[in-house]
């Protein structure tokens, strides 16, 4: 399923995964990462973006990218200070 207030979030995305605030361990899946970072006034209103990152051995991909209220529960393996 798409998510039509992406379209045109390229340049969030690799800033969110260049300069993450937060990286949760995904809880469904154990070679995926989520990754957070916030931002004000989206499309939709200030927002979590989020970036699923799968990572296989020697190969890594975007699986989907989203905005959220707030952050999944995980294991959280790196956060800003």
């Amino acid at each position: 399923m798409a998510h039509p207030e992406m379209t045109g979030m390229e340049t969030l995305i690799a800033e969110t995964l260049r300069n993450p605030q937060l990286v949760r361990q995904s809880r469904s899946d154990e070679t995926a990462e989520l990754y957070y970072r916030f931002y004000t006034q989206t499309t939709i209103g200030d927002k979590w973006l989020c970036v699923v990152v799968k990572y296989l051995q020697g190969d890594a991909f975007i699986v989907t990218a989203y905005f959220t209220d707030k952050p999944k529960r995980g294991n959280t393996l790196w956060q800003s200070t």
